[in-house]
């Protein structure tokens, strides 16, 4: 952590889960209807104030998104022209504050050819930092064989992808009474990475790199239960390595999850250097941003170096532009992350016992 000779924190910080609200978005959804999202209704957001909440919380970066409900309600003209200028007007806030922000590109699924001409201007244009994809649009989810061309193209190009939750139309179908952000969320979070998984999206196309809103959703929890699917044939011909493999693959970040119940949770699920520090402003709004850096910094599951890594030095891996001149990051926090992608010995055995029950 740096800090002033007066001992006063400088923002060192990386969020990877940082939202805005542009005045056009707001106006577009509520010009068809939409006031909310998801039980909570848009935030007062401007550029100058995200700046200021940075400015007190100690992030000195954040990769920026539009959060759900996203750009699609069943109008794909719609759809495309808005992540046109969600896009465009990112690009022009990272313009003007460099060293402070990057974006992910929006993109309009489910029309994928849509979205692969948007991804390639947003990437090759306005140098978007990755891309940002619902967990769930129009009813399905990623991993859908409806995605394919997409994720084919944001491999060939390493690119690094944000999954944001959505609202699925069965999660709206139960009628409960409480806010679809609540535990919906993680429900379907739980479910794209899953079907990600089971679809072999994860197999085929190794050099996306995945971030997880909210610590994964419900996925460290019931890690466990999800590998039984290594006892099935036809799931580990998709997914050779085993369940556990791929979930290990995966970067989670912290935004509302900075509490101990999910923390020791996600660490018994991979290795510090797979989590990575967000926020979700301005949807939390800054009392619960506060509150988030000063329970992370509380638990005592985290020495210095590595809460450290989770709140900065993990982020620069994938987003080395916001790396400080002359910084040095120790290579040896990242040995890890490279050896999940081998099998360790205790793996392949399981893997080849579950075959030889299963006879495959």
């Amino acid at each position: 952590m740096q800090t002033t000779n007066q001992n006063v924190t400088i923002p060192h910080r990386i969020d990877v889960h940082h939202h805005i609200v542009p005045t056009q978005y707001v106006t577009a959804l509520k010009g068809i209807g939409i006031e909310a999202a998801h039980g909570a209704g848009f935030p007062n957001w401007s550029p100058a104030r995200a700046l200021d909440v940075m400015d007190r919380n100690g992030i000195a970066a954040a990769i920026t998104s539009i959060s759900s409900p996203g750009i699609y309600f069943g109008d794909t003209n719609f759809a495309r022209d808005l992540a046109r200028r969600c896009n465009e007007f990112s690009a022009q806030l990272v313009s003007k504050h460099p060293n402070r922000l990057g974006f992910f590109a929006v993109l309009p699924l489910p029309d994928t050819e849509a979205a692969l001409k948007e991804a390639e201007y947003a990437l090759d244009t306005l140098n978007a930092d990755g891309v940002i994809l619902l967990a769930s649009t129009g009813g399905k989810f990623l991993g859908d064989a409806d995605f394919e061309e997409l994720m084919f193209e944001l491999n060939r190009r390493q690119a690094v992808i944000f999954i944001h939750p959505n609202i699925h139309p069965s999660s709206e179908n139960l009628k409960l009474e409480m806010p679809g952000f609540l535990i919906e969320f993680l429900f379907d979070t739980t479910r794209a990475v899953i079907n990600l998984i089971y679809s072999g999206t994860l197999e085929r196309y190794p050099n996306l790199r995945w971030i997880l809103s909210h610590a994964g959703g419900t996925v460290p929890y019931i890690a466990w239960r999800l590998s039984l699917a290594n006892f099935e044939p036809e799931f580990l011909n998709r997914a050779p390595r085993g369940m556990l493999a791929y979930l290990k693959s995966f970067y989670y970040d912290t935004a509302l999850s900075s509490s101990p119940y999910a923390m020791k949770a996600l660490l018994e699920l991979v290795e510090p250097s797979q989590i990575l520090f967000g926020s979700d402003f301005p949807f939390a709004p800054e009392p619960i941003v506060a509150k988030e850096v000063e329970d992370l910094r509380k638990l005592d599951l985290f020495q210095d170096q590595t809460l450290k890594a989770i709140e900065r030095d993990n982020a620069l891996t994938l987003f080395p532009k916001f790396k400080w001149q002359q910084e040095n990051i120790s290579d040896k926090q990242y040995v890890s992350v490279q050896n999940q992608k081998k099998i360790s010995v205790r793996t392949r055995i399981a893997l080849s016992l579950a075959r030889k029950v299963m006879n495959v």
